[in-house]
């Protein structure tokens, strides 16, 4: 089981796709040039306004358009895993797929839509996007490390975060447009920790950068040690995902074998409605 070094690029997206593609194409090459074989970027990595308007929809393409196809070309010439949040259309509705897709040299790894949507705050997603399948469980390989997608407000539900760890994730990765807010880093920090501890994973949390994002991105060990992380800024943090590390914590701490209850999707409890 060899080391894997990690990346986790950390900007402020915006409304124009070239531009975005850029940026990521300068972390693509800090993080190759740092030997990291996955490089997390934010969710709405393709395109993003501080207004949530129908233009986030307007904006939309199909995994087969340039920002895809940008991402896959970066990820063939450099050798390396991307993982980005992408604003994907959905034909004949109003409203998006806010996407995760994972490329790497042979293409499309994995796709991941978003299933909590962030309708809390103030904010209302639902509005102008679609939910994922609460159903998804997805779990690609890189370098022989399986790492679970998620997204953003997901990080909230534990259950599914569990549900990638009964998929044998041993790194959770979580692009986020973290919203700034009162206490909002304090949730973001203990959140990402308190999903590593409950999984014994190592996760990493990359959300955008100020002023649209908390950031403080941050990688998390399966004790809840912080290995790597930057501010607020635009940053790169590098970090290192050891699967004997993750071995010999789940040795010491088998929590994951002694428990009694497990998660299934299915809906939601006090008849609440689902968003969307």
């Amino acid at each position: 089981m060899s080391v894997l070094r990690v990346a986790g690029g950390q900007f402020s997206p915006g409304e124009n796709r070239d531009r975005n593609v850029t940026a990521i194409s300068d972390l693509v090459r800090r993080a190759t040039a740092a030997g990291a074989g996955i490089l997390v970027l934010p969710e709405y990595a393709s395109y993003f306004e501080a207004a949530f308007t129908s233009e986030f929809v307007r904006c939309s393409e199909p995994l087969e358009g340039p920002f895809v196809t940008a991402m896959q070309g970066l990820a063939e010439r450099n050798g390396i895993v991307i993982v980005a949040g992408m604003n994907e259309r959905v034909d004949g509705e109003p409203r998006f797929h806010n996407t995760l897709v994972a490329v790497g040299a042979p293409g499309l790894l994995g796709v991941y839509r978003k299933v909590h949507l962030f309708d809390a705050f103030g904010h209302r997603e639902s509005d102008l996007e679609r939910p994922g399948d609460p159903a998804q469980a997805v779990v690609i390989d890189v370098d022989g490390v399986r790492v679970g997608l998620q997204t953003c407000y997901d990080l909230r539900f534990p259950e599914s975060t569990r549900r990638l760890a009964d998929a044998d994730a041993q790194l959770v990765v979580v692009p986020a447009q973290w919203v700034p807010g009162p206490l909002k880093e304090h949730h973001w920090a203990t959140l990402l920790a308190a999903r590593a501890i409950e999984n014994t994973s190592y996760v990493l949390g990359v959300g955008q950068s100020a002023p649209n994002g908390t950031g403080r991105s941050m990688l998390v060990d399966p004790m809840g040690v912080v290995l790597a992380g930057v501010g607020t800024g635009p940053g790169l943090l590098i970090g290192e995902v050891d699967p004997a590390e993750l071995e010999r914590t789940r040795t010491v701490n088998p929590a994951l074998g002694l428990r009694r209850l497990h998660v299934e999707p299915g809906a939601p409890g006090a008849g609440r409605p689902t968003a969307g």
